[in-house]
């Protein structure tokens, strides 16, 4: 078992920054790639960005790509998620999760932390 905890969110302008944290415990950290997704009220899950095992390759939904990095720290156990350029269409609760492989969907997902809240104001 792996077991994720996100922090980091909140409520932020238009334009505003803000960086997420996922807390890793449980199985070898290093031995898993990572994942953001984010889902709005009524609205399914969806990906935002993910890394692999090294740190070396990352993606991004082209919604984010240039305003958002995904990092990680394997030494730390954490994958961060700066987000930049904040819109109102970026609300949501954003979901960190652990797999196998890089992911881009929801079923390629092994573990999933509870969730942080990001609200964006116009």
């Amino acid at each position: 078992q792996v077991r994720l905890v996100e922090s980091g969110g909140g409520l932020v302008q238009t334009g505003g920054s803000l960086r997420l944290s996922c807390a890793a415990s449980g199985r070898t950290f290093s031995n898993y790639a990572m994942g953001w997704f984010r889902q709005a009220p009524g609205k399914e899950r969806e990906f935002v960005a993910t890394i692999s095992v090294s740190g070396r390759n990352t993606g991004y939904a082209n919604s984010v790509k240039g305003r958002f990095t995904i990092s990680r720290d394997n030494d730390k156990n954490t994958v961060y998620l700066q987000m930049n350029s904040l819109r109102p269409e970026d609300t949501a609760v954003y979901y960190c999760s652990a797999g196998n492989t890089m992911m881009v969907k929801v079923t390629q997902s092994d573990y999933w932390g509870q969730g942080t809240q990001v609200t964006v104001s116009s």
